[in-house]
């Protein structure tokens, strides 16, 4: 193991065939093997160094998971280059999409710093729509788990953004406010549910995640959120409806049990009703259950999955 402060990293990197002709696989296992010579002290820097001189894609790719293993903040500036793409060279679209990947995994690993110092490089790649979308996607989920209070705005710009040309971005940043859960959201990712039916049917998974989002921020009693999520419950979507459901059990509003009762008795499909079953149950008690099974209103499947629970939960405790 390394004692010498004094280190020349540039001979250290050289030694690894980072600057000569050796193969993209050589190099790769050269650096591999540095973890079982040196110590942290002298990898971060010696990372640092190789990830501002790297030009390949694939050795970067490398340099940002050895870098990730030990999360020191002296990365950090060097991986928001990678990510602003202040050092890219690249030739081809081939080589293109590669950095795109490096950029993405750079996106990642800045996030598990959790610093905040970086949000304003994260902002600015999310809010340039002549971006990959990819790596705009990553910056989203990036600002969610970072947890910082001015990303909120600008990913709430952008799920309300009607005309973002990547849905897929969208329920990011959806997704990436839930994370936050600052309740500045709540009425933005509400109007969302509140899109005319007609232009939101082919935005399915952003209205399950925007619900998912909004249980993670508690609305409690909040009575727009409710409308909203009631609504919900008629929704083309079965899997939407399920969200609904699964929102408004964990709601403290005092219409919750009698909505999702509804739901029970109304929905055509199974799924969903064993979903808003189970949300009863688990909001009451095994008369619910016990309903279903002696009523000739409700399909077999859904008389099985009671006597299931029974026998599963109650029966045990007996």
């Amino acid at each position: 193991m390394d004692n010498d402060t004094n280190i020349d990293y540039e001979a250290m990197a050289r030694d690894c065939g980072l600057f000569g002709d050796s193969d993209t696989a050589t190099v790769i296992t050269n650096i591999e093997n540095l973890q079982d010579k040196y110590t942290k002290e002298t990898l971060v820097p010696l990372y640092n160094y190789m990830l501002i001189n790297a030009q390949n894609p694939d050795i970067i790719m490398q340099l940002i998971r050895c870098v990730d293993m030990y999360r020191d903040k002296s990365s950090l500036e060097c991986l928001v280059d990678i990510l602003l793409l202040r050092n890219a060279n690249y030739a081809d679209n081939e080589t293109k999409e590669k950095y795109n990947n490096v950029r993405v995994m750079c996106a990642k690993a800045i996030a598990n710093q959790k610093n905040t110092d970086v949000v304003s490089s994260l902002l600015y790649c999310l809010n340039n729509k002549d971006e990959n979308y990819r790596v705009r996607l990553a910056c989203a989920d990036a600002l969610g788990r970072i947890g910082d209070r001015f990303a909120v705005a600008p990913l709430i710009e952008v799920a309300k953004d009607e005309d973002e040309k990547s849905t897929y971005l969208r329920e990011s940043a959806v997704t990436a406010l839930g994370l936050l859960g600052d309740t500045r959201a709540i009425d933005p990712l509400v109007s969302i549910l509140e899109t005319k039916q007609g232009i939101m049917d082919k935005f399915t998974f952003l209205k399950e995640r925007t619900i998912e989002a909004l249980t993670k921020m508690g609305f409690n009693d909040n009575e727009r959120v409710f409308r909203a999520l009631k609504a919900s419950l008629d929704d083309e979507s079965a899997q939407v409806r399920i969200n609904a459901i699964e929102a408004i059990m964990e709601s403290e509003h005092p219409k919750a049990f009698e909505t999702i009762k509804h739901c029970l008795e109304t929905d055509s499909d199974v799924e969903v009703k064993k979903n808003a079953m189970i949300a009863l149950y688990n909001m009451s008690d095994r008369s619910i259950l016990d309903e279903v099974i002696n009523s000739p209103n409700y399909p077999d499947a859904l008389k099985v999955e009671a006597v299931n629970i029974i026998d599963e939960y109650e029966n045990d405790e007996e």
